[in-house]
C-alpha cells in the first residue's frame, strides 16, 4: 500500500527565524477503478481503505446496493520505476446477475480530489435515483450532541494532525458515537470510504446513521448520503444551493456551519431535537 504521508524538506520562515526542516505532507496518488477489467474512473486519493472507497463509489453511483453485489475486489499488477507494486489499480468483479455500470457512470477524464461528479460522460447521469429513500429515515439527534461532533471528528483525524491537509467524514449514531472515521485528500473520497465501510459491514441502507463531513456540503455529498439511505448530513462549513435543493427533494436533514454551539438547519429540522 502507498504511503499515507510523505516527508519533504521545507524552508520555514517565521518571526522566530529562518530554518530548514522536514515536513509531513498528505500523500496523493491516482487510483484507477475497474469493473470487470474495464476502466471506470480514476480518482486522486490518499492511499488506504481503497476497497472501501471502491464499494462506496459504486454504491453512490447506483451500481451496487450492498456487499453481496460484489464478488471480489483485487489489485491489478502495476509497478513503479523500482519494480514495486503501486497498488493504484483496483478491479471489482460484480456478482452474477448484477448489471455492469451504465455508460453514464463512466468518467471521460479523471476525477480530481475535490470533485465527485466532474467528468460525467452525460449530464443526465449526474442526478441519480436512490434505492433507499432517506425520507423514511427515523433518525433524530439532540442539538447538543451535534455540537460535540466536530471536536470528536478532529480528535480522530490522526493524519490531519500531522499534515493539516486532509478532509474527513464519519458516520455517527443518535447518541453521538462515531461508528467510523475516514480521511482523504478528497471530500468525496472520504465519504466514499465511510459508505464503503457500511457496505462491507452489511449496514446499507443506513437510516440509523448520520453523516458528518469536515468541510462544506456540496451536491455530490448530499447525493452520496441519499444513495445510502442516510437521512441527515451535517457539515462544518457551508452548503451549496443545489445541495439544499437536493436534500429537500429527498426528504433529508441538511445542517451547515456546525461550529461550537451553533448550526444552521437548512432542511428537515424535525430530526434535530432541541
Amino acid at each position: 500500500m502507498g504511503r499515507v504521508t510523505v516527508r519533504r524538506p521545507v524552508r520555514r520562515i517565521s518571526a522566530t527565524g529562518d530554518r530548514r526542516r522536514p515536513d509531513a505532507l498528505a500523500a496523493e496518488e491516482p487510483l484507477e477503478l475497474r469493473v470487470g477489467g474495464r476502466a471506470l474512473a480514476v480518482t486522486m486519493r490518499t492511499p488506504g481503505h481503497d476497497v472501501e472507497l471502491a464499494h462506496g463509489f459504486l454504491l453512490s453511483e447506483g451500481v451496487i446496493g450492498g456487499r453481496t453485489d460484489v464478488a471480489v475486489a483485487r489489485y491489478c499488477d502495476g509497478v513503479d520505476d523500482q519494480g514495486r507494486n503501486t497498488y493504484n489499480v483496483l478491479d471489482i468483479a460484480l456478482a452474477d446477475g448484477v448489471p455492469p455500470p451504465d455508460t453514464g457512470v463512466e468518467r471521460n477524464f479523471y476525477t480530481t480530489s475535490s470533485c465527485g461528479v466532474c467528468g460525467k460522460a452525460a449530464l443526465d447521469a449526474v442526478k441519480l435515483r436512490t434505492r433507499f429513500s432517506p425520507a423514511s429515515a427515523a433518525f433524530a439527534v439532540k442539538s447538543g450532541t451535534l455540537s460535540a461532533l466536530p471536536d470528536a471528528l478532529r480528535a480522530s483525524q490522526k493524519v490531519f494532525a500531522s499534515t493539516g491537509g486532509l478532509h474527513a467524514a464519519a458516520l455517527f449514531t443518535p447518541d453521538g458515537s462515531l461508528a467510523v472515521v475516514r480521511e482523504d485528500v478528497g471530500r468525496h473520497n472520504a465519504v466514499d470510504k465511510v459508505l464503503g465501510w457500511a457496505v462491507l459491514e452489511g449496514r446499507i441502507p443506513a437510516p440509523g446513521y448520520g453523516l458528518l463531513v469536515s468541510g462544506r456540503a456540496s451536491f455530490e455529498l448530499v447525493q452520496k448520503a441519499a444513495m445510502a439511505g442516510i437521512g441527515l448530513l451535517a457539515a462544518v462549513s457551508a452548503p451549496s444551493s443545489l445541495a439544499v435543493e437536493l436534500a429537500e427533494e429527498n426528504g433529508m436533514t441538511l445542517i451547515g456551519f456546525l461550529r461550537g454551539d451553533s448550526m444552521n438547519l437548512y432542511t428537515g429540522d424535525h430530526r434535530v431535537l432541541t
